[in-house]
């Protein structure tokens, strides 16, 4: 795929025969929103597509939690169907004691016997069940590169004695995987990495066997969310590594090209929609004149927006249901009571059968200020339920922009207001855009993603490694 087409692949080419590593920071059931759906997601479509013979990538995590916390989370997990074999997620603090306590042999042979501690550092030590040391982590309060610190990570015997340290959280890290690598043989080995801190990290992995594919969740700029706006320092810094992956993979063309535009081709940028399966979807639970507003109640979702747009659009016999919650909801609260609302306005709070609402609904409502990769959406036009949503950068316009909704321009509620009312007020239009709806989702489906990913790690396993 070039970095100037639109176009995605409709067939999958045959994977490579290669050992598949996905690399997440985290992963924690309800925690990360689309990050954590869309890592499981990409996992599960390579399963699908024979890895492993049907068991899927090693989903390699590296949050400090305790063994137990691991296990319940792939648990969870394994019985919400998002993961295929439990066993293939693994945690490298899970992996860095031994039974009988202190590091395992792979991070007490990386550890260098002569690095010393700073004794002005804090650091949190981290035990097994038995309360016996096998590792300690400097703690860096305050700073969000905390990841980059050079400060040593303690390594301790079986004694309870410190035997040595690693450079930092790269050292930490780079062993464990070096160590992971090294048991696979001589195959080829294909990162997803799904963590730009992460991606910091293994930036220089040089490896010749492996190739790193990064994926991108998230939007890159910040306020006012245009393609020349400010970047905080991660994403400054990272785009300086970007081209030494093998693949940067965007959830949308529109953030691609808008990348490309910016900084030019130098890194090897391709797209590769998130998938989002496919759902039966029911008719006969839609309620007439029901409008939803579903996800995060954060200000930067601007919730208000949608609350102020319902009522100015004023079409009879109509109710909006807001689910979610957060930190904007005492707020969004005080406001409908302000606006002597509460019988037309509801917060309804946290639903796990997001489904059920998008069946009920006739509209779906979105007035964020920005988006990362547009699964709501989809997920809405699935159910057959049209959208109405401001124009922001990342992935609405992709997918509005074929139908399915109407999309207005950003922070304009009085326009919000009048689309509302259009597709409310008219059995026409409300009709002909959930006719489209999931035609235009068919364009995310788990077949399309696929065999946009495919396309990319064939393309990249024929190459050598970017840094070689």
């Amino acid at each position: 795929m070039g970095v100037g087409s639109a176009m995605l692949p409709d067939a999958a080419p045959e994977l490579p025969d290669a050992e598949y590593l996905v690399l997440s920071s985290r992963l924690i059931p309800g925690m990360d929103g689309g990050y954590t759906i869309a890592t499981l997601a990409r996992a599960r479509q390579l399963a699908g597509a024979g890895v492993a013979s049907g068991a899927g990538p090693q989903l390699l995590t590296f949050d400090p939690g305790t063994s137990a916390d691991h296990a319940q989370h792939r648990q969870t997990f394994a019985e919400q169907g998002a993961l295929v074999d439990p066993s293939r997620m693994r945690n490298l603090f899970d992996e860095a004691v031994t039974s009988e306590g202190g590091a395992t042999g792979w991070l007490r042979e990386a550890a260098d016997p002569a690095v010393a501690p700073d004794p002005d550092v804090e650091y949190r030590v981290l035990a097994d069940a038995a309360g016996r040391p096998f590792a300690a982590l400097p703690v860096i309060p305050g700073n969000p590169d905390w990841h980059l610190t050079d400060e040593p990570v303690l390594v301790y015997g079986a004694a309870g004695e410190v035997v040595g340290a690693l450079h930092g959280f790269r050292g930490l890290y780079r062993a464990w995987l070096e160590h992971v690598v090294a048991t696979l043989g001589d195959r080829p080995v294909i990162v997803i990495c799904e963590s730009r801190q992460l991606g910091e990290l293994v930036a220089d992995w040089d490896d010749p066997h492996v190739r790193i594919l990064h994926t991108i969740h998230t939007m890159h700029v910040e306020a006012p969310y245009t393609p020349d706006s400010s970047m905080n320092t991660l994403w400054t810094r990272w785009f300086r590594l970007a081209d030494r992956f093998d693949a940067v993979i965007w959830p949308t063309v529109t953030q691609r090209d808008d990348v490309v535009e910016r900084f030019g081709s130098g890194a090897n940028h391709v797209v590769v929609p998130n998938p989002i399966a496919p759902v039966e979807a029911r008719e006969d639970l839609r309620e007439d004149g029901l409008v939803v507003v579903l996800g995060r109640l954060a200000a930067g979702k601007r919730v208000d927006h949608a609350i102020r747009a319902f009522l100015a659009a004023d079409v009879p016999g109509t109710r909006m249901e807001i689910w979610g919650g957060g930190p904007e909801q005492e707020r969004l609260q005080a406001l409908i009571e302000e606006l002597d609302a509460g019988d037309r306005v509801v917060l309804a709070g946290y639903t796990d059968a997001p489904g059920t609402v998008l069946d009920r609904a006739s509209l779906l409502v979105t007035s964020t200020a920005f988006e990362g990769q547009p699964l709501g959406i989809v997920e809405s036009l699935l159910h057959g339920t049209p959208v109405v949503s401001y124009d922001v950068r990342y992935g609405i316009r992709d997918v509005l922009g074929s139908g399915g909704g109407v999309l207005v321009p950003a922070g304009d509620v009085d326009a919000l207001a009048a689309a509302v009312r259009e597709v409310l007020g008219d059995d026409d239009v409300r009709a002909r855009l959930s006719a489209e709806a999931p035609l235009v989702a068919a364009a995310w489906s788990p077949e399309r993603s696929l065999a946009a990913l495919a396309t990319v790690i064939a393309d990249v396993a024929r190459r050598p490694s970017r840094r070689a």
